[in-house]
C-alpha cells in the first residue's frame, strides 16, 4: 500500500514543524503544572516525601515478605529513618516548588506529549498506520506510568532505604539537603518511565527496518549484560536490589522480541 502524497518540504519547514511541536508541549506541560498548584500540598506529602517514613506501603510489604518467609530478625523491616532532610539555600524551598509542578506537568501531560508527537510523525506513516493513534497513546503512556510507578514504589523506597541508613562512622549524621533528595525522586521515577517505554521503540524500529526479532535474540547475552549495567546505576550498590530491578527490566526485553516478531510476521504477510 502506498503512501499518501505528502507535500514536498524542505529541511527548514520540516525545523518549524519541530520547533512549534516543542512550542505546544512546553505551553501543554506550563497548563497543567500550573493546574498541579493546587493540589501541590498533596504532592509533597503523601507522594513525594511519603517514603522517608518507615509506615510506607513498600516498607511494609518487605517486611511481610521477610516475615512470611520466616525471618528470626525482622528481615528487611524498617523501623527508623537515621537521616533529616534540610534546606540550606535562601530560595531553595522555592525553587523546589516551581520544579515540583514542572515535574508534576511533564508526568501527568506524557500522553498530550505523546499525542503531539504522534501528529509531528503521522504524515510519514501509511493511511492505515495513522489510525492507530489512539492504541499508540494509550500503550504508550500506559507503559510510561507503569514505569513511574515502578521508579517511585521500588527504586525511589530502596535508595532511600539504602543511602539513609548507610554510615561509615558514628560521628557522621546523615543530614541530606532536599535537593539531593529531589534529585534522587525526579530520576527514579522519570528514568523508569522512560525505559518502559522499550517495547514502544522497538515496534518502530523494527516498523521501518532498523531492528529484527532475529537481531535481538543474536544480542540478548549483551542486552542481559546492558540491563544489569543499567539496574547497577538505578539501584543501590547492593545484589539484592539489583536483582529486583533487572527482572522487570529482562521482562520488557522479551515483550520487546515478542513486539518484533508480531512486526515481523505481519510485514512478510504483506
Amino acid at each position: 500500500m502506498a503512501k499518501k502524497e505528502l507535500k514536498e518540504m524542505s529541511f527548514l519547514d520540516h525545523l518549524e514543524d519541530l520547533r512549534w511541536l516543542l512550542i505546544r508541549i512546553t505551553i501543554g506541560v506550563l497548563i497543567i503544572s500550573c493546574l498541579s498548584y493546587f493540589i501541590i500540598d498533596y504532592i509533597f506529602e503523601e507522594i513525594i516525601f511519603a517514603p522517608i517514613h518507615t509506615n510506607f506501603i513498600t516498607y511494609k510489604l518487605f517486611c511481610e515478605l521477610t516475615t512470611y518467609l520466616g525471618s528470626n530478625d525482622g528481615g528487611m523491616c524498617i523501623k527508623e529513618m537515621p537521616f533529616i532532610i534540610q534546606s540550606t539555600e535562601m530560595g531553595g524551598q522555592f525553587s523546589i516548588f516551581i520544579w515540583t509542578c514542572i515535574t508534576a506537568g511533564f508526568i501527568l501531560g506524557f500522553p498530550y506529549i505523546l499525542w503531539e508527537i504522534w501528529k509531528f510523525i503521522s504524515p510519514a506513516l501509511y493511511e492505515k498506520e495513522k489510525k492507530n493513534a489512539v492504541w499508540f497513546i494509550l500503550s504508550a503512556s500506559t507503559l510510561f506510568f507503569l514505569g513511574v510507578l515502578f521508579g517511585y514504589y521500588l527504586i525511589l523506597p530502596l535508595s532511600v532505604n539504602f543511602f539513609g541508613g548507610f554510615n561509615v562512622s558514628s560521628v557522621i549524621k546523615n543530614e541530606f539537603n532536599v535537593d539531593n533528595y529531589m534529585g534522587m525522586v525526579k530520576t527514579s521515577v522519570i528514568s523508569c518511565g522512560l525505559i518502559f517505554e522499550l517495547p514502544i521503540i522497538i515496534y518502530f524500529l523494527t516498523k521501518i527496518g532498523l531492528v529484527t526479532a532475529q537481531t535481538l535474540r543474536q544480542y540478548r547475552r549483551y542486552s542481559v549484560v546492558i540491563i544489569l549495567i543499567v539496574a547497577a546505576i538505578i539501584t543501590p550498590p547492593d545484589i539484592l536490589s539489583q536483582i529486583i530491578v533487572s527482572i522487570p527490566l529482562l521482562l520488557l526485553y522479551e515483550i520487546s522480541i515478542l513486539i518484533a516478531v508480531l512486526v515481523n510476521k505481519k510485514e512478510k504477510n504483506g
